[in-house]
């Protein structure tokens, strides 16, 4: 052998464990190849996924995002600077609510603090036009069905209320529906609007068409006694003001001064917790009258008796301190309650005894005489031969009655009543008719005759007195015994009032003062006073008038009151009709004053076209004026003066 060996055989060993793919790692050296995968030929790798450059669509998206951005940013300016103001406004508008605090009106009561008319709680019922919509209650006719529940509670005509409730301004959102309603009237709309909202809540088929439906405080005019004093006080209209008489007069006092209460709100209802801030009412001014209550109701229950027994168009009674010219009674019948203008008769809503203009007929003649005795044209005493007929001019006058010739006093000549002696004794006045003319229309403005009385109340009438150049030649004649001009019932007082003050005439009054919100009283202005005749003549036309009512032959025998002195003279007068303006029927009257010899009370009386019973003054009104005036001295517990009548001749033996 060789000494090369023969190749040893290696003997294979055990078996190692084949190591984890993982963990084998091979380090390839150069240019070595890749491992082949085991179980078959290496697949071939997919085509790598070739991507286009992002960069014009991130210049796209950033484009878009700077055009919206740019767009907030300018609706931002828009808000926050250009128009700020009136976005906010708008806000504020649309968040709070402005109500009005209506302001209690005033009382009015009668010199003792009675009250005649005052103020009660009501309520304003309004409502929110918003809340009625389709948005709002997801029904299209929630107006016509709130108006169907509502109407028959506030006595309103169903399509007004949806005219409210569905206004032309959308965006209205305050609508008052009824005005001073009483609270049972709210009550009932609340409770209704109660039970829609609890229905409503379990059946959702249920709307509560009633919750846009709010109440505001308010109050209502209520007037105690009824129609008393109607007349006088008026009424108070569904817009909160004065409709007539006193309320109409003296309304801004009476009113006040509203307030205003302002406090956010959503969904029609008050947000607490935002604060609200108020303004308070500042409530009226209480009214003080001069009248008496009782006297006023004594006079007009007399009054309304006698018109209706004598089935007459209407009458009125007037009572007066004469005085201070305050007025004690001013009674109209037919009257009406204020309570219910529903049922008045329009005709009778005013004060007649202010309103009406009439011929005033021989109550007049006592201004005629206060003419005679103040110039000195003639005396109570002075002799009068008063013939069955007198013409002058174009017409022949007569009296009342076809009498033979009669020879009376001056104070005859009143006591009668004489047409034909009143117009020979004015006829003294001066040198010629026109001058005696001229004088007489000088008295007859003194007593306030043409003229307003100075009470300044709602419709009042001056009356109508022409001047004497304008008088035509029978208004010469028929004017110094009351026909041929036109005078009211206050005028009419007033003259007696005159003449009982010792020829001073004192403007009448119906208010003695008011009491303001601070509770301090204060009195109303002093009336204007004006010396019309002397004393003397005042006293001596009350001694005449006393003739009237005291002797047997004077025409007011029905008026005396036992234990009293009366002055009194009666009136008949030819009525002009208002609808036709011709004469028609009869004005019927009454003036006179007690105790005659020491003032204190004028009551004056007149009936309007009595159509049943007597026409005449005396035989109507002189009753009246007894009842009242009774009623009136006793009531101001005015005592009799004891002393005797003064008994001046009515005739004279020629």
């Amino acid at each position: 052998m060789s000494d090369r060996q023969a190749p040893r055989r290696r003997v294979p060993g055990p078996a190692k464990p084949p190591r984890p793919r993982e963990a084998v790692r091979r380090q390839p050296g150069p240019g070595a190849r890749p491992a082949r995968r085991p179980g078959g030929a290496r697949p071939m790798p997919p085509a790598p996924l070739r991507l286009g450059s992002p960069r014009p669509r991130l210049r796209l998206v950033g484009l878009a995002l700077t055009l919206v951005l740019l767009v907030f940013v300018v609706r931002l300016l828009q808000v926050q600077a250009v128009d700020a103001s009136a976005y906010a406004a708008r806000a504020e508008q649309n968040r709070y609510v402005v109500h009005t605090l209506a302001a209690e009106r005033g009382e009015i009561t009668d010199r003792n603090g009675v009250a005649l008319a005052v103020s009660e709680d009501a309520y304003d019922i309004t409502a929110d036009p918003t809340m009625f919509g389709v948005k709002q209650l997801k029904i299209t006719d929630g107006p016509e069905r709130a108006a169907a529940l509502l109407a028959p509670i506030l006595g309103q005509d169903q399509a007004a209320l949806v005219k409210k409730l569905r206004p032309a301004n959308k965006n209205s959102r305050y609508t008052r529906l009824a005005a001073r309603q009483t609270p049972q009237v709210w009550k009932q709309i609340k409770d209704l609007k109660t039970a829609l909202a609890h229905k409503s809540g379990t059946d959702r088929t249920t709307v509560n068409v009633l919750a846009g439906v709010f109440a505001d405080p308010s109050s209502q005019r209520v007037y105690p006694n009824g129609d008393l004093a109607a007349g006088i006080l008026g009424w108070v209209n569904a817009d909160g003001k004065g409709g007539g008489g006193i309320e109409q007069q003296l309304d801004k006092q009476l009113t006040g001064k509203d307030g205003k209460v302002r406090y956010a709100q959503a969904g029609g209802r008050e947000v607490p917790t935002v604060g609200s801030t108020q303004t308070p009412a500042v409530p009226g001014a209480d009214v003080e009258l001069t009248i008496d209550r009782d006297i006023q109701w004594a006079a007009q229950n007399a009054i309304s008796e006698q018109v209706a027994k004598s089935r007459a168009d209407r009458g009125y009674v007037i009572v007066q301190d004469t005085r201070t010219g305050q007025i004690l009674a001013m009674a109209n019948s037919p009257g009406f309650d204020p309570n219910d203008l529903s049922k008045a008769d329009g005709d009778a809503m005013g004060n007649a005894a202010l309103q009406d203009a009439y011929e005033p007929g021989s109550t007049a003649k006592v201004m005629s005489m206060a003419a005679v005795l103040e110039r000195n044209a003639a005396t109570p005493l002075t002799h009068v031969v008063v013939p069955n007929r007198l013409h002058r001019g174009d017409r022949l006058f007569q009296d009342d009655i076809d009498h033979p010739t009669w020879y009376l006093t001056l104070n005859g000549v009143l006591a009668k009543s004489s047409n034909i002696g009143t117009i020979l004794a004015t006829g003294e006045l001066a040198g010629s008719q026109s001058e005696a003319n001229k004088v007489l229309h000088s008295y007859l403005r003194k007593f306030g005759i043409g003229g307003y009385t100075g009470l300044g109340f709602p419709g009042e009438t001056p009356g109508i007195l022409a001047p004497p150049q304008k008088w035509s030649t029978s208004q010469q004649y028929t004017i110094p015994f009351g026909q041929g001009f036109s005078i009211n019932a206050m005028q009419a007082a007033s003259v007696y009032s005159t003449i009982a003050n010792g020829g001073v005439r004192v403007e009448p009054t119906l208010v003695r003062g008011t009491k303001g919100a601070d509770g301090r009283f204060t009195p109303a202005p002093q009336p204007e006073k004006t010396r019309v005749v002397s004393a003397k003549t005042a006293k001596s036309l009350a001694r005449m008038l006393e003739s009237v009512v005291d002797d047997e032959q004077g025409t007011g025998i029905k008026a005396r009151i036992p234990g009293y002195r009366v002055a009194g003279k009666t009136g008949t007068a030819n009525r002009v009709d208002p609808a036709t303006g011709r004469y028609r029927g009869y004005t019927s009257s009454f003036a006179g004053f007690a105790p005659a010899d020491n003032p204190r009370i004028t009551v004056y009386c007149a009936i309007q076209n009595a159509t049943s019973g007597s026409y005449f003054g005396g035989q109507i009104c002189g009753p009246i004026y007894k009842q009242v005036m009774e009623f009136a001295l006793k009531t101001l517990q005015v005592p009799p003066t004891g002393a005797k009548p003064a008994s001046l001749p009515v005739e004279y033996k020629p």
